[in-house]
């Protein structure tokens, strides 16, 4: 028995001995293959649950006017987040409503996330403000709460809000530049974030003895641009009032450059938007209309069509147009075929044409604007006049061959290059179309239809037909300034290739001054007294759809006798009064001038009878429109003041046919708030010279008329005024000062 039941617990044991066995086999196989061959991976694991680590955001670069004013910049701002691990339970509901109440967010959202009881890092809120910032940690000390937390993030700002905001761009949410300038050169702006990192116990707290480990982040590089603020200002002025006066339906575009370097001192699309609130619609009539859609959408197919149209409006509004919409460029065209022909020798200045109000062509009667037509004219008389019929004949002249040549010269069949995302390039016709021998494109397209350019290609290829025959290469960011300021990169004018010879150039820019400055020209209405200045109107017509639209251009450049600064102005489908564009477009192209050349430095040239300061009669101004009244007074040799944020004048200073001196001011009211509303104190000048009264006068926005004797004599002062010092005036209005000799008596 003793046998057999040894033998029977023998078995047992060593069963369960190797039961053991194998189990501490398996153990060890385990051990090796978790320790040794998974090593990395736990490793990882565990590193990730043990170390917390917070982004360091880098700075984002400035974006710089050429005079560095600063137009775009990243300001702090604050991050609000909350570990629920750390919190104690019953303070969840207190840091519900409190932090809902100060950072305007939803008090269940703020709840749901206390419960995350697992979580360490749960957003409430980005860019917050810096008082507002204030506000949690007040709420934190005061009630002793764990669990919330502020980490300094960045955020941007654009100082000037709408000021080119179609060129800068915007960043998204999240700090990279979605649009514009803010993402062509998003990777120089970005910088590289930085980290803080630190060891946590399970509980999410730090370690004893544990170090923290910080990376420090690299801040961005700024642009310093090429763009003038104030040209700017003064380019987004006059392109503003146009768009409301001749209610423009699909914006307008204007560009201002240096012929001769390719610089874009501004560049603007109205309307636009505010970088500092993107998404907003900012014009009236299509956030009406999208709103209306959004309240009476309710099926998913009527609110998939609001989102679909919201996106349209938005991509709209942020679109260069300047750079990303091919138009018919029309009439300013022209010089570009002027430059080849005259170049080639397929003409001369003195080529002899006939206009007698139109041409045939392949069958088809190609009119010209002047109704009978121009009769017997030069090919000087065909650029001023800007005649349709000559230029056909010019590009028969000249001949499809040659023609497409100097297309390609021109620059219009590939991109400028510029340094802005979104650029188009042209919609041109093929050389075998442009060879059919009836000539119809090729006659169409020498006065400017029947093809597409951007308004950016246009100006490139027409400022060379002026500058000395060079196309350069436009650009906008002049230098790259590292964090400290020290520059990286400077961007040097570049010649892409001579396309005319200098003489040809001067001879078409020549011609073209004569549109402006002599009786007759199509693009008289830019004329500025005291400068010569060139330009090319121009009127196209929309071939491609169905309506009568227009769009309505000018070229215009100054100083004519030796050009540097350019503007080109296009409105796309302007809805009220006479729609050509020496009738719209070069008023508004000459008041820019007369804006921004005295502010570049150009200083005026008077004739003789220019600065005469007889008395005029102030012209009769009420109920013109802004832009007309200015060119009206511009023209008079008067300046003008504008009152109010209207589009048409309702009252003037001084009125009506009362005489005022040349070169005097007259006030436009344009809001009828605003009317007998601007005054000032009359300044006491009796006993000043002629220098400091004129000044004082001048200063406090009146005009002065001076009687008696020449302020050029020695002791010459002011004896009376014709307004008692110390009186309320209106501005604009007129003091006659009277001056005599030093030594006569004064009035008491």
């Amino acid at each position: 028995m003793w046998l057999k039941g040894d033998t029977l617990l023998g078995k047992r044991v060593r069963l369960i001995t190797g039961l053991f066995g194998i189990a501490f086999g398996v153990l060890v196989v385990r051990l090796f293959f978790l320790q040794v061959v998974q090593a990395d991976m736990w490793k990882e694991r565990a590193t990730s649950q043990q170390l917390y680590s917070t982004s360091i955001t880098a700075k984002r670069g400035n974006i710089y006017d050429t005079n560095m004013k600063t137009l775009a910049k990243s300001v702090t701002v604050w991050t609000v987040f909350i570990s629920p691990a750390e919190m104690k339970a019953e303070q969840r509901e207190l840091v519900a409503s409190g932090l809902s109440e100060i950072l305007d967010v939803d008090y269940d959202m703020v709840y749901d996330k206390t419960l995350k009881v697992d979580r360490y890092n749960e957003t409430i809120k980005r860019k917050v403000d810096n008082a507002t910032a204030d506000l949690v940690n007040e709420f934190i000390l005061e009630n002793k709460i764990k669990g919330i937390y502020l980490s300094e993030d960045v955020m941007r700002y654009y100082p000037y809000d709408n000021l080119a905001s179609t060129v800068l761009g915007f960043t998204n949410y999240d700090g990279q530049g979605a649009y514009g300038l803010e993402a062509y050169y998003d990777k120089t702006l970005s910088g590289t974030d930085g980290i803080v990192a630190s060891v946590r116990n399970a509980k999410g707290t730090a370690m004893p003895f544990s170090e923290q480990q910080v990376f420090d982040a690299e801040d961005g590089q700024s642009l310093v641009l090429t763009i003038d603020e104030t040209v700017q200002h003064y380019l987004e002025k006059h392109l503003e009032n146009a768009v409301l006066e001749h209610d423009v339906q699909q914006r307008a575009v204007g560009i201002v450059m240096n012929v001769k370097t390719g610089e874009i001192l501004g560049m603007s699309t109205k309307p636009d938007f505010n970088p500092n609130n993107y998404s907003y619609i900012y014009d009236d009539k299509t956030r009406e209309q999208l709103e209306q859609m959004r309240e009476e959408a309710n099926t998913d197919q009527e609110k998939e069509a609001y989102l679909v149209a919201l996106e349209e409006a938005q991509n709209t509004q942020w679109r260069n147009k300047a750079i990303s919409d091919p138009y018919e460029p029309g009439s300013v065209f022209k010089l570009i075929t002027a430059a080849a022909a005259l170049e080639t020798g397929a003409v001369t200045p003195n080529t002899q044409f006939y206009c007698a109000g139109f041409y045939e062509v392949a069958g088809n009667r190609i009119s010209c604007w002047k109704n009978g037509g121009h009769g017997a004219l030069n090919f000087g008389g065909a650029i001023k006049g800007s005649c349709n019929p000559a230029f056909i004949m010019t590009g028969h002249a000249l001949g499809a061959t040659r023609f497409i040549d100097y297309l390609d010269k021109f620059g219009l069949y590939g991109k400028t290059g510029v340094d802005l995302p979104g650029e188009a390039t042209s919609i041109m016709h093929d050389k075998a179309t442009m060879l059919n021998e009836n000539k119809a494109s090729l006659s169409s397209a020498s006065f400017g239809q029947t093809f597409k350019v951007t308004a950016l290609q246009l100006m490139v290829g027409v400022n060379a037909t002026v500058n000395g025959g060079y196309l350069m290469q436009p650009y906008i960011v002049r230098q790259v300034l590292d964090s400290e300021g020290n520059v990286v990169s400077n961007t040097e004018p570049t010649v892409i290739r001579q396309v005319i010879s200098a003489e040809t150039s001067a001879t078409v820019a020549s011609l073209a001054e004569k549109v402006v400055s002599e009786t007759g020209g199509s693009g008289i209405r830019a004329a500025v007294p005291g400068y010569r200045i060139g330009g090319k109107t121009g009127t196209s017509q929309k071939l491609d759809q169905e309506g009568d639209d227009t769009i309505l251009s000018f070229y215009g450049y100054a100083p004519a006798d030796d050009p540097e600064i350019a503007i080109l102005v296009m409105l796309d489908e302007p809805q009220k009064n006479n729609q050509y564009g020496s009738v719209i477009a070069a008023p508004v192209v000459g008041n820019i001038f007369a804006d921004i050349l005295p502010y570049l430095g150009y200083e005026p040239s008077y004739t003789e009878e220019q600065l005469s300061t007889a008395d005029i009669a102030t012209p009769y101004l009420i109920n013109s429109g802004l832009q007309e009244a200015q060119t009206t007074l511009m023209q008079a040799g008067l300046q003008y003041r504008v009152v109010g944020s209207g589009t048409q004048v309702v009252n003037q200073t001084p009125g009506a046919a009362m005489p005022i001196p040349g070169g005097g001011t007259v006030v436009l009211y344009t809001d009828s708030e605003a009317e007998g509303a601007q005054t000032a104190v009359v300044p006491y000048v009796i006993g000043r010279s002629g220098n400091e009264t004129n000044k004082l006068i001048l200063n406090a926005g009146f005009n002065i008329r001076m009687e008696g004797e020449s302020i050029q004599h020695e002791g010459c002062v002011a004896i009376s005024q014709s307004v008692e010092a110390g009186t309320t005036a209106e501005i604009g209005t007129v003091i006659t000062v009277t001056f005599g000799v030093q030594g006569m008596a004064l009035p008491e």
